[in-house]
C-alpha cells in the first residue's frame, strides 16, 4: 500500500511540548559513549514510530554511519496525526515513499538550533534534495511552519532537533498540488476557468513564485453560491481572476509568520486580515465572518498553500 500522500499533506497534526530528559552523570563516572541517530530513536520511548520508519524505509545503515547529520525528528503523535501512528501502518508503506519522507527530515551536515538561519524561511537543502524553510527568531525555531520543542540532541553522528508533524516533501507546483486534493477541485476548476480570461492564473500560480495561497475546499465555493463546477465555468473569467488573486500572497508565509492584526498585501492588489488567536483565520474585505485554516503549510516547488474554509471576497 503506498502512502496516502495527501493525507499526510493536510493533516493537522498538534505540536505538542515536552521535553527529553537525558539522565547526568556524576563527575567520577565515565562518560558514556553516544549513540547515533538510529541507536538514539530505537531507546527514546516518543520516538519509536520514527525508528521503526527508519528500519522500514532501509535508512538504518545510513544514519548509523559516520556521516554528520541533522535529523528533524517527529514524534509518535506526528506520525500518528499523519495517519501513521503503528508499526503495522508504517510497515504497509512503500520502503521508498518512507525513505523519501525521511530524508526530506535530514540534512548532510550538523546543524545546532544555534545555527539555524533567521531566515525568515531560509531554504535548506536535505538529503532528499528538496528544501525545507527554517526561521530562527525568539519565539524558538520553525522548520516549513513547524517549531522544533526539544532541540539539539546530541548522537555520535549528529544531532536530533524534535518536531511534532511530518513533513512532506512538494510533489509539484502550487498548480499541480491542488488538481491532486479531491477537496480542491472547484478551486482547480476556476483557476482553469479563470485563466481564459486576460490573466493566467494557472500560468501564474505554476511558475517561478513563490506564493502563498489561501485555498477554499469545495465546499467553501459552493456556500459562496457556486453550486456546481458548472456554475464555476459560467463566471466571468476576469471576475474570477480578481477573487483568486485575492487568496495569494507574494513569498513563503508559513503558519508561524502569522500574527494578530497581520495585513498583507494580495496578487489582486488589496489586503487581507489575519489572526490566530484560537486559531489562525483570515478575513476578506467584504466577508462578514472570518475563514479559518483548517490545514497549514502544505509545501509545494513554487510556495505554500494554507486550505481555508470560505471563499475571501475582495
Amino acid at each position: 500500500m503506498k502512502i496516502n500522500i495527501h493525507l499526510l499533506r493536510l493533516s493537522t497534526a498538534v505540536i505538542t511540548g515536552g521535553m527529553l530528559l537525558l539522565s547526568s552523570c556524576k563527575k567520577d563516572d565515565p562518560v558514556p559513549a553516544q549513540k547515533s541517530i538510529v541507536e538514539l530513536a530505537a531507546t527514546t520511548s516518543d520516538l519509536s514510530l520514527l525508528s521503526a520508519a527508519i528500519e522500514h524505509a532501509g535508512l538504518s545503515a545510513t544514519l548509523s554511519g559516520s556521516g554528520t547529520f541533522t535529523v528533524f525528528a517527529p514524534t509518535n503523535e506526528a506520525f500518528a496525526a499523519a495517519g501513521l501512528g503503528t508499526v503495522d501502518l508504517i510497515n504497509a508503506q512503500d520502503p521508498d515513499d518512507l525513505a523519501a519522507i525521511l530524508l526530506y527530515h535530514t540534512l548532510g551536515s550538523v546543524v545546532p538550533a544555534s545555527a539555524v538561519p533567521a531566515g525568515p524561511n531560509a531554504a535548506v537543502a536535505t538529503l532528499n534534495t528538496a528544501s525545507i524553510y527554517l526561521t530562527n527568531n525568539s519565539s524558538g525555531v520553525f522548520v516549513n511552519g513547524t517549531q522544533v520543542t526539544a532541540a539539539d540532541i546530541s548522537a555520535s553522528n549528529g544531532v536530533v532537533h524534535i518536531i511534532g508533524h511530518v513533513l512532506i516533501p512538494p510533489a509539484g507546483n502550487i498548480v499541480e498540488t491542488a488538481q491532486a486534493v479531491p477537496d480542491l477541485s472547484y478551486l482547480v476548476a476556476a483557476i482553469l476557468r479563470a485563466s481564459t480570461g486576460s490573466t493566467d492564473v494557472a500560468g501564474v500560480l505554476s511558475g517561478t513564485g513563490p506564493f502563498t495561497v489561501f485555498a477554499p475546499t469545495n465546499d467553501a465555493f459552493i456556500a459562496a453560491g457556486y453550486a456546481t463546477i458548472d456554475d464555476i465555468n459560467a463566471e466571468d473569467p476576469d471576475a474570477l481572476a480578481s477573487i483568486l488573486t485575492y487568496h495569494v500572497l507574494n513569498g513563503w508565509t508559513f503558519s508561524s509568520d502569522l500574527s494578530d492584526g497581520l495585513t498583507p498585501a494580495t496578487l489582486n492588489g488589496g489586503t487581507v486580515e489575519i489572526n490566530v488567536t484560537g486559531g489562525a483565520t483570515v478575513k476578506g474585505n467584504s466577508n462578514t465572518t472570518a475563514s479559518n485554516v483548517t490545514a497549514a503549510n502544505v509545501v509545494t516547488t513554487n510556495g505554500v498553500v494554507h486550505i481555508i474554509d470560505q471563499v475571501l471576497l475582495p
